[in-house]
């Protein structure tokens, strides 16, 4: 019979009870509670998810690598790694000091297991194409020599493959054990190595997660994913509000101890609140424009740069982001190393009248044009808002098509849309940028960028050591300039990740691959 998930979580709270060597002295103690705008999508680590799962499940859940403070991939549940000569082996020697929430020993086979099931098909994990050869790179084997060694044989080198591996919406390339699947295979629960363990999901209304005891943290200070992770609070409470006053209202009663990702609307009243503090920092999502130009209207790159000219992005930053955010025009964040190069800089010129003369020459009759958007993310409603009136000025006619999140994300997968606007999450390299939205648009509906000239430019790319900056560099200026000529989107600006946060909290750090983390973080009094 199967066990049902209540049963079954309620199986590893007692399997992990018995407090280990390591523990903090006093042990976590206390409910923290986080208000989020909307419920998680799965358990299931990059499958079914969204930023908010993402968040959620990696608190759970731990790779071999995971991204630093600087955003580079670093060891996690690896001791150490190792790579061969021609590139092609990876070696990974594990941590032998880890145990999963069952209160069973971490060991090689584990990873071995947790990586064929992300390569098979029918997991239908969202990063398989990265790995199983569909994009070129492919793990051929994953073989586990001994207990603690696993070893990767890849078809080339791939000098991104830990950057890969660690990825966000890649659910951080977990380590699963065989009990988070039923036995036929299909998904159960997270039983991962995270400092949190999945306690109850009680559907639209809150994610319970309770310290897990045996947990041990890897030395040093806090830093990324990786480092020092230590669960203070004894339970961490993830409750569902839907309505953006109820969320400030909780905060300000004491009902709920963090607010993240701060609307613009809210980013003064928070933070006039006595009991409150707001807290924000730079990061690298990617706020834009997504436009079909397969589309029978938008075809036409005439009227697409018209569009481009007619929007002032500075005025579009202040307006969505609070003056948070960093206007941009270019798919790599401000925050990242490479976009220091003047090349970057350059952008569509904001001039009406020249937009005005586009559009005459493109031939656009003032055909209606859909822009889909919603009303989860109010930096997407607001950007959307903008760029019907901007656009309107220079004659292009624009029709708000607002939709709730989840029918939106789905429209995008599908690519069903004419303009879209949306925000990419958090990547920490050029290429991960790129990728999201630049491919064959036969293979994924999902991307908006299909000119082999810049396909070409992305997989010589793809094939640099990450170490060689400006071979990379004069590469991703090229792939810039060729998408300011083709205009498949336009890339808006950077949000900050401002969060309000209760000054009972200790600890709490906004960064910039716009995550919460509840570790490392007190809440002291009553």
């Amino acid at each position: 019979m199967k066990q049902s998930l209540g049963l079954f979580l309620a199986s590893l709270t007692l399997a992990s009870a018995a407090p280990q060597a390591g523990a903090q002295a006093n042990g976590p103690s206390g409910t923290l509670r986080v208000a989020i705008n909307a419920d998680i999508r799965s358990t299931n680590p990059g499958v079914n998810r969204d930023n908010n799962t993402d968040t959620l499940i990696l608190h759970l859940v731990e790779g071999l690598v995971a991204y630093g403070e600087n955003g580079r991939a670093q060891p996690l549940l690896a001791h150490s790694i190792d790579t061969s000569a021609d590139g092609k082996t990876v070696t990974f020697k594990l941590r032998d000091d880890v145990t999963f929430h069952n209160g069973k020993p971490l060991t090689a086979a584990d990873v071995v297991w947790s990586w064929q099931r992300y390569l098979e098909p029918k997991t239908n994990w969202v990063c398989a194409a990265d790995f199983d050869g569909q994009r070129g790179n492919k793990i051929e084997s994953v073989e586990a020599p001994d207990a603690q060694t696993v070893v990767f044989k890849l078809n080339r080198p791939q000098p991104l493959l830990l950057t890969q591996m660690a990825a966000l919406q890649c659910g951080g390339g977990a380590i699963l054990h065989k009990d988070s699947v039923n036995p036929d295979g299909s998904w159960k629960a997270p039983v991962g190595t995270g400092p949190y363990m999945l306690q109850e999901w009680r559907r639209g209304e809150y994610i319970d997660m309770a310290a897990y005891p045996g947990y041990k943290s890897r030395k040093g200070p806090r830093d990324g994913y990786t480092g020092s992770k230590i669960a203070y609070a004894e339970k961490v409470r993830w409750m569902v509000i839907k309505d953006d006053a109820a969320r400030r209202v909780a905060l300000i009663k004491g009902q709920v101890d963090l607010l993240p990702g701060l609307s613009v609307s809210e980013l003064e009243e928070m933070g006039s609140q006595p009991n409150v503090e707001v807290k924000s920092a730079p990061t690298m999502t990617v706020n834009a424009l997504l436009i079909q130009s397969h589309d029978p209207v938008l075809a036409n790159p005439l009227l697409r740069r018209a569009l481009a000219q007619s929007l002032d992005l500075s005025a579009i930053t202040k307006l969505a982001s609070g003056s948070t955010g960093s206007a941009n025009s270019s798919m790599i964040p401000t925050v990242s190393p490479y976009r220091i190069s003047p090349v970057q800089n350059q952008g569509h010129t904001f001039d009406v009248n020249a937009a005005k003369q586009l559009v005459a020459q493109s031939g656009y009759k003032g055909q209606p044009i859909k822009l889909v958007t919603n009303r989860r993310y109010p930096d997407m409603y607001d950007q959307a808002m903008m760029v019907q009136s901007m656009a309107a000025k220079a004659g292009i006619n624009i029709e708000l098509e607002v939709l709730e999140w989840a029918t939106q994300l789905d429209r995008y997968q599908s690519g069903n849309y004419q303009l879209m606007s949306f925000a990419y999450s958090a990547r920490v390299d050029p290429l991960m940028n790129y990728e999201m939205m630049l491919g064959d648009r036969e293979k994924s509906k999902r991307k908006v960028w299909d000119n082999p000239q810049a396909i070409a430019l992305y997989e010589q790319a793809a094939k640099i050591n990450g170490s060689d900056h400006a071979a990379r560099q004069k590469l991703f200026d090229q792939m810039h300039k060729m998408m300011l000529d083709d205009v498949p989107l336009i890339v808006l600006f950077n949000p900050g990740d401002a969060n309000a946060v209760s000054k009972k909290l200790e600890g709490y750090a906004p960064w910039a691959l716009n995550r919460t983390r509840v570790w490392n973080v007190k809440r002291n009094g009553a």
